[in-house]
């Protein structure tokens, strides 16, 4: 197990530093200048310079990208242009946010997506299988910001039962933050939900046809012990990439989600960012997506270690 961690933080090193650079490159070429609407309307020569020599703007860019790593080295992802917060603490209250809603959105959709995923596959060709397929496709098909407003005005406009939008932080008040986050954690649960009972029904098709199953329905044992025990396990291994991958996706920001219900996450916070060219903002937030990324599939890679002997015989 420790070869397989120490290979994947091998590849993480120059992974996030090709992301870097191309991140650093690419919002260079955004056009807009970030320093003339920090200058306010009077635009002074001598306040623009002092802006730019300020955030080393004034530099070649392969300066500022080598100063960038340089603080970057020391802990230090910069300031914020439009704000002066330092972007470590930005992202940290943002990661909080959207660290709950993906939370409870991979919980709803294990849930949901597991469950119609194993009936559907042990249910082959019957009703209940066309009514998980339904449910798949129906799922992966509505829209989120579509789901998110009916649902606003359903449950909260109509019944009264959920606060429409906000956040709420559990320190503040547990129940009501609970309440703020079942509606936008369905919406996402729910699509994501749908895209997991596709993969788990295919793996589990592949699994129930393999001879070892066929032996253990001929020993006698129960059928749900075999589809539990026997195919359900060995099926896990791909559907543990696709939660790691759903995960990873969640955490880099529901933007269109978030927007809907008013969360203040990393969805909101990078939208903000590029519209407002705040560099720093936008550097700070893809970096640590990408390391969000790379943690997530280091942790699928021990969890396949810990489903499949044969990996740790190796």
């Amino acid at each position: 197990m420790w070869r397989i961690v120490a290979h994947r933080l091998a590849i993480a090193v120059p992974t996030l530093v090709l992301v870097s650079m191309i991140v650093f490159g690419l919002q260079k070429m955004l056009p807009g200048d970030p320093v003339l609407a920090l200058a306010g309307e009077d635009q002074d020569p001598h306040v623009i310079a002092t802006l730019r020599h300020q955030y080393h703007l004034d530099r070649p860019v392969p300066v500022q990208y080598a100063l960038w790593v340089r603080d970057l080295m020391h802990g230090n992802l910069g300031t914020a242009l439009r704000t002066g917060v330092p972007v470590t603490t930005l992202i940290a209250q943002k990661l909080t946010v959207t660290l709950q809603l993906a939370t409870f959105a991979m919980v709803i959709a294990v849930i949901i997506g597991l469950t119609a995923g194993v009936l559907s596959a042990s249910n082959r060709g019957r009703a209940l299988d066309h009514i998980a397929n339904i449910f798949a496709l129906s799922g992966m098909s509505i829209p989120n910001f579509w789901l998110g407003i009916l649902l606003i005005l359903v449950v909260s406009v109509h019944w009264h039962w959920l606060p429409s939008s906000g956040y709420v932080s559990p320190s503040e008040d547990f129940w009501l933050s609970i309440k703020t986050m079942i509606m936008p954690a369905f919406v996402l649960g729910a699509a994501l939900g749908a895209q997991l009972m596709r993969h788990t029904r295919s793996a589990m098709l592949s699994v129930l046809h393999a001879d070892y199953v066929r032996t253990a329905r001929a020993k006698g044992l129960l059928r749900t012990t075999v589809i539990v025990k026997h195919a359900f396990r060995n099926a896990l291994i791909p559907i543990v990439t696709v939660l790691a991958l759903l995960f990873g996706e969640l955490l880099a920001g529901a933007v269109l989600t978030e927007q809907v219900f008013t969360i203040p996450g990393f969805g909101k916070l990078i939208v903000d960012a590029v519209f407002n060219r705040d560099y720093a903002v936008v550097q700070g937030v893809v970096l640590v997506t990408a390391l969000t990324y790379i943690a997530v599939n280091l942790v699928a890679d021990i969890v396949y270690v810990l489903l499949n002997p044969k990996l740790r015989r190796r």
